[in-house]
């Protein structure tokens, strides 16, 4: 950058707008060549899919052809051609066009071949599958914040995590993808990381505070960037600016919601909007699994962090209505459990969900080893990965290096009850240590009220390991 400005200064070249430090060079700029190609869901994932992309504005017709995948070649001569909807954003750095369409009267669990375009210059062929129609086994992938060095050190994350399960149905996003909600910079690193996969595989992503701007009066102004980015169902709560980030959908088996726990926390109405949906939508659920999605968490596992607003209207919700599984964010460590989370390896009966918080990306901070946490992780960036059939629900945590550092299995009985078996490696201890700038930067005394902190919750962990009972216990052995 400061060559670039030596170069102006030498033309004789006004400086001016280069005066702030934040100000990058467009390394992303959108071309006639597709990029950012998304894949998503805004009706039934069965038999349709949804797919974005972008360009510049030199593009002035878009197109999707489409046909179910062969071996062959001759894919051009077979596709259905679909006509796109246009977009522009008006970006921090540029000016460039999205493009959508939606896939529709497709087969049930089958797979096509897909490319974008304006006729004369198109994207690569790739690949996706439908959903089945009926209950059936799937997995996915499920990421924390990424944030932050999206191309520098959270791109080895998703690449992993995609290595690890190459066949996962979708990924899941808990939100703050990037750092700078209208940084078309931040957004251009994040498609950089995972490239031609968010074309293969479709997501599922809720928001996060850092997908949004501050408006006046504690208001805040969702990014510019999430609905020309994302095409999610528009089956939310109506009229308070919730679209595409309060949405359900059915997949396989499993109620799948996304709450918009970041304006929850601000804005009384959209709370107050977001309950009354979310209780008929719980209440009338034919589904055996429901897994929800939302950032800010119910438990916090950062230090100082706490969600009471949260934790007092949607905990009792989730109990009595029989939610599974809640995934989370924000609080950039990881944090597994729940009040009504036993401890031990004997499979066991649970009321409630098994609430997650987890970090994928290099945003670290210290951990807060609460009472609700029965795993935590401390500077580690994680991925998730979760496997779900018609009565069992593995959920798998693995570092960014590939080592599984935790582990649990759901199991649904006839009755409609749950069992939990917690499967954590036997031989992977904690990672519990503070952050290198915690290490740094804190004081005597709040170094000593870590090692408290952290003694506490050792005490408490040995406790529970004299109550454990011998591993051997296996599911054979539920009730």
């Amino acid at each position: 950058m400061k060559a670039f400005i030596h170069l102006l200064l030498g033309l004789g070249l006004s400086t001016a707008l280069f005066a702030q430090e934040e100000v990058e060079i467009d390394v992303y700029p959108p071309s006639q060549i597709p990029d950012r190609i998304m894949l998503t869901w805004e009706t039934e994932p069965h038999n349709s899919q949804s797919v974005t992309w972008r360009t510049s504005t030199v593009v002035e017709k878009a197109y999707a052809q489409i046909c179910v995948a062969t071996a062959t070649p001759d894919l051009a001569d077979r596709a259905v051609v679909y006509k796109a909807s246009s977009t522009k954003l008006v970006s921090d750095q540029n000016i460039a066009l999205y493009h959508s369409v939606n896939f529709t009267e497709l087969l049930p669990n089958t797979t096509y071949a897909y490319r974008v375009g304006d006729s004369a210059v198109w994207s690569e062929w790739l690949h996706f599958t439908t959903a089945s129609e009926e209950q059936a086994p799937f997995s996915f992938i499920y990421f924390g914040d990424a944030q932050n060095d999206l191309k520098s050190r959270w791109s080895r994350t998703i690449r992993g995590a995609y290595s690890k399960m190459p066949d996962a149905d979708f990924l899941l996003h808990a939100g703050d993808l990037v750092n700078r909600p209208n940084s078309d910079h931040e957004w251009g690193e994040w498609f950089y990381a995972g490239g031609w996969i968010y074309g293969m595989m479709p997501s599922i992503a809720t928001p996060g505070n850092h997908e949004y701007e501050r408006g006046a009066n504690r208001t805040r102004i969702l990014s510019r960037h999430w609905r020309p980015t994302f095409r999610f169902p528009q089956n939310g709560p109506k009229g308070l600016g919730m679209e595409e980030t309060v949405f359900y959908m059915d997949y396989q088996g499993t109620r799948i919601i996304s709450l918009n726990s970041t304006i929850f926390s601000f804005n009384k109405e959209i709370a107050e909007a977001q309950v009354q949906w979310l209780i008929p939508l719980l209440e009338n659920n034919p589904n055996d699994w429901t897994i929800v999605t939302m950032h800010y968490p119910v438990y916090s596992s950062k230090f100082g962090r706490n969600n009471p607003k949260l934790r007092k209207v949607l905990q009792p919700i989730f109990e009595t209505y029989g939610v599974d599984l809640v995934l989370q964010g924000h609080d950039h460590t990881y944090g597994r459990g729940g009040e009504n989370i036993p401890t031990g390896t004997k499979v066991q009966e649970i009321e409630g969900p098994v609430y997650v918080v987890s970090v994928s990306g290099p945003k670290m901070y210290d951990l807060s080893m609460e009472d609700w946490m029965r795993r935590g992780a401390s500077n580690t960036q994680l991925y998730q990965l979760i496997h779900v059939s018609a009565d069992t629900l593995r959920f798998e945590a693995y570092t960014t290096v590939d080592e599984l550092y935790d582990a649990f299995e759901l199991y649904k009985l006839p009755n409609g009850k749950t069992q939990y078996l917690d499967m954590t490696p036997a031989d992977v201890p904690e990672l519990l240590e503070l952050p290198p700038r915690y290490s740094e930067d804190f004081s005597e005394t709040q170094l000593d009220l870590f090692q408290e902190r952290y003694k506490a919750y050792m005490k408490k962990k040995e406790k529970a390991e004299e109550k454990r009972e011998a591993r051997e216990e296996r599911p054979d052995d539920r009730k």
